[in-house]
């Protein structure tokens, strides 16, 4: 799996480095600027890019703006942000375009190598890795937009979890319910976003796009 990252803090850039090689990935690229991380994307074309949001020269939104750029150039382009802070404003422009394959986590929150590794995969397979934190700040904005409104409170727990990117059994064991009780929660949820059966969508990365976005699932 082709992985390139962009972070400006030469230890920790390294350190994911290592990282990532120890669990079997190829670091096609390491990279501490904006330019630097849109040229590198757009030349390897990995599987996935490990982002930092602010990045040399100005340290605004550099690596947000190079991976938007990127993904827009090249449809669906896996991008998992690692930041210190939850910037409301890109979360929300990175899951616009309703495509899977995204992640926002922040840097302090992730607790062992383990939990990285698996959200690195994760957003590769062209799932969602967000923190609950930036999910709570998002939801937020759009607790009553539809028709994410139309969602029960146990239905919109189902969701933020599947958001975190947790499988059926996880959010059982997490919420305490059957498998047949969150396969019916996850039945209601698709059927309240509009998401029908079809062989070439993954409904559940769709609807927690919709979730997090706020917007109707096409």
């Amino acid at each position: 799996m082709r992985v390139v990252i962009a972070e400006d803090l030469h230890l920790l850039r390294e350190g994911l480095v290592a990282l990532l090689r120890a669990h079997g990935f190829d670091v096609v690229a390491a990279v501490e600027s904006g330019p630097d991380l849109l040229a590198a994307m757009l030349r390897e074309r990995p599987d996935v890019a490990v982002v930092d949001v602010r990045l040399p020269p100005t340290f605004t939104d550099e690596g947000l703006q190079a991976a938007l750029e990127a993904r827009r150039r090249i449809s669906g382009l896996p991008v998992l942000v690692l930041s210190q802070h939850v910037e409301q404003l890109y979360a929300r422009e990175l899951l616009a375009d309703g495509s899977g394959g995204v992640g926002y986590l922040l840097k302090d929150r992730v607790f062992n190598a383990s939990q990285f590794i698996d959200a690195v995969r994760r957003v590769a397979e062209g799932g969602t890795a967000m923190d609950p934190e930036v999910i709570a700040k998002l939801l937020a904005r759009n607790a009553r937009s539809e028709p994410i409104g139309r969602l029960t409170p146990r239905e919109r727990e189902v969701l933020e979890l599947m958001a975190e990117g947790r499988s059926n059994a996880a959010i059982g064991q997490r919420l305490f319910l059957s498998d047949s009780a969150v396969g019916k929660h996850t039945a209601n949820i698709f059927a309240k976003l509009g998401l029908a059966p079809s062989d070439d969508d993954n409904r559940r990365v769709l609807a927690v796009l919709a979730f997090l976005n706020g917007k109707q699932a096409p």
